[in-house]
């Protein structure tokens, strides 16, 4: 096999050599100001669920934005609700079948509230729902899920309702360190 020679390579024109200093050298998000304005997520009673989680509970106002927008879309309504205890994964609530595999979901499936709203096409239809469940189980997590009937899968979810009680959440301006 022959030895192949080597060819000269030109720096193309215009282009600077980087000075060989610890900030050419180094990954950098910009300024000292930028790293200490960092926070680290707090992971104990900081439980999250859905969309809206990280917001502190939405008004029965900006429920009712919400529920405006999945009924234009025309999505199906549906509300579901956990007790508190049921209402995360964990391994002291879940029953596994065999090993966790890759789409099997604990918990994933809460119990539903009467039926899908199928046609629904007023949003004070689903308030007065959220409003009924909540005051037949005031002590249960309470999500409202839109379902695209076109493409058959669930396009929207969030809580609207946490129980009083539950202390596993913490307030925006204390959830990170």
């Amino acid at each position: 096999m022959a030895a192949i020679a080597p060819v000269a390579v030109r720096p193309v024109a215009g282009l600077k050599q980087a000075k060989n200093t610890f900030a050419a050298r180094t990954v950098s998000n910009g300024s000292i100001q930028k790293t200490t304005a960092m926070q680290v997520w707090t992971p104990i009673n900081n439980k999250m669920f859905e969309t809206f989680s990280y917001l502190p509970p939405l008004t029965d106002a900006e429920i009712s934005r919400q529920v405006d927008y999945i009924v234009n879309n025309g999505w199906t309504p549906c509300l579901e609700f956990a007790e508190s205890a049921s209402a995360y994964a964990s391994n002291e609530n879940c029953i596994r079948m065999n090993n966790t595999t890759c789409l099997y979901y604990d918990n994933r499936y809460w119990t539903m509230w009467k039926l899908p709203m199928f046609g629904c096409t007023d949003g004070h239809q689903v308030l007065s729902e959220v409003s009924n469940c909540r005051r037949a189980f005031p002590d249960a997590y309470i999500r409202l899920v839109g379902f695209d009937p076109v493409r058959q899968v669930q396009v929207a979810g969030f809580l609207v309702h946490r129980p009083p009680n539950a202390r596993d959440h913490q307030s925006p301006a204390t959830r990170s360190v």
